[in-house]
């Protein structure tokens, strides 16, 4: 059974940095595509940042230039710098080991979530 553990979600000031982190333990997740997803009350989760196994990276235009996605030490992590009150929602980290999934950034696991609050 795959499970994903994020941490890291906090409370922070706009303009403030925060380093989200997630897990899968029993797990390596090297050859994996991996992302971070951003959920807001009410809305639908978005897709914000992709990693694909030879570290190529995609963001949305909404974050691109603020958060960095990576892997390292077996772990995935989002560093979110220049935090906005709009950046506030529930962070998921996804993964999926199967490339025709990847390559299209479709998912198979997420996490739970972590809350990210940013208030001005």
């Amino acid at each position: 059974q795959v499970h994903l553990e994020e941490s890291g979600g906090a409370s922070v000031q706009t303009g403030g940095s925060l380093r989200l982190s997630c897990s899968v333990p029993g797990y390596t997740i090297t050859s994996w595509w991996m992302g971070w997803f951003r959920q807001i009350p009410g809305k639908d989760r978005t897709r914000i940042a992709t990693i694909a196994p030879d570290g190529a990276t995609s963001y949305v235009d909404s974050v691109q230039g603020r958060f960095t996605i990576s892997k390292a030490n077996n772990n995935l992590y989002l560093q979110m710098n220049a935090l906005e009150p709009e950046d506030s929602a529930i962070y998921s980290c996804a993964a999926t080991r199967l490339p025709q999934l990847g390559q299209v950034k479709q998912y198979s696991y997420f996490g739970q979530g972590t809350q990210v609050t940013v208030s001005s």
